[in-house]
């Protein structure tokens, strides 16, 4: 089992984007000025987030025309959802990659992108997956279902600054799902494919050199995360129209199963449900 994971061990001591993965919660919220001319997608692509993640965190601030000096909060921190060392998780509900990073005898770390998702009606499929390929500078076979909404595409799409696969791909074991780069970076952190996942240009060469064939990819939809940060409660709670659970329930029962539902406090949980920012937020007494 290790052999695949040879070249990501090797990796994996070398890359300084990794967070250190000591407990629930990885990296920190932190806040930003606005540049004058800047906007929220610009931001966001600038701190490797996603359109969703800094909009859900902003609500009062206009995304594409913030005022400058605004203060923008940069949601730069997450609770870890269930990994195994290896595993690439991808979780639609916060449109974001994780990679737990094989710890080679030391500290393990995490690997985190924002990513595009599929469409309503076009929804990435939750599962287990594999890497079965990976395609440099890949071809873009144009699928049935894409051809028959853009009928004067061609079969298929060479390499080139018109491909909407960018510069890398990694090919899934079922239908046509692919880990791809993309050629509209401002894609990230929205439902805008067909069923693939993207990420920015400058992200997916980072996981293509980090991912062997055979590594495990399991999609999840996981709208609520809860967790423990400096020993007090923490739940992360992300705005998901395809959600089939009701968030404050589901809060409820993942903080029973781990054991934390008596040091919530009830009324800063239910406001972090209406609010739904993205951030790990602190709901203990």
């Amino acid at each position: 089992m290790l052999a695949p994971y040879a070249r990501l061990l090797a990796v994996a001591t070398t890359f300084a984007g990794a967070l250190p993965y000591r407990g629930d919660v990885i990296g920190s919220v932190r806040t930003e000025r606005v540049s004058p001319g800047d906007s929220l997608i610009e931001m966001a692509r600038r701190f490797d987030l996603g359109f969703g993640e800094i909009e859900a965190a902003n609500r009062g601030i206009d995304a594409f025309v913030p005022p400058a000096g605004a203060s923008v909060v940069l949601p730069t921190a997450w609770i870890v959802p269930d990994l195994a060392a290896g595993e690439i998780l991808v979780n639609l509900s916060e449109m974001r990659l994780y990679l737990l990073l094989p710890d080679g005898g030391g500290d393990a770390s995490i690997v985190t992108f924002p990513v595009g998702i599929g469409v309503e009606g076009a929804t990435t499929p939750p599962g287990r997956y594999r890497v079965v390929e990976k395609e440099l500078q890949p071809t873009w076979h144009v699928p049935p279902s894409v051809r028959r909404e853009e009928p004067d595409l061609p079969p298929a799409v060479p390499p080139g600054p018109d491909n909407p696969l960018g510069t890398h791909a990694l090919r899934l074991d079922r239908g046509h799902i692919l880990i791809h780069g993309t050629n509209r970076p401002f894609g990230v952190g929205r439902r805008v494919s067909h069923g693939c996942i993207r990420l920015y240009p400058e992200d997916i060469p980072v996981l293509f050199g980090l991912v062997p064939v055979g590594a495990r990819v399991r999609i999840v939809r996981e709208p609520v995360k809860v967790g423990l940060d400096g020993g007090r409660v923490h739940v992360e709670v992300h705005r998901d129209r395809e959600a089939a659970v009701g968030l404050l329930q589901e809060a409820r029962r993942l903080l029973a199963a781990r054991g934390l539902l008596d040091r919530v406090d009830p009324a800063k949980l239910r406001a972090e449900v209406r609010r739904r920012t993205g951030v790990p937020v602190d709901v203990g007494r």
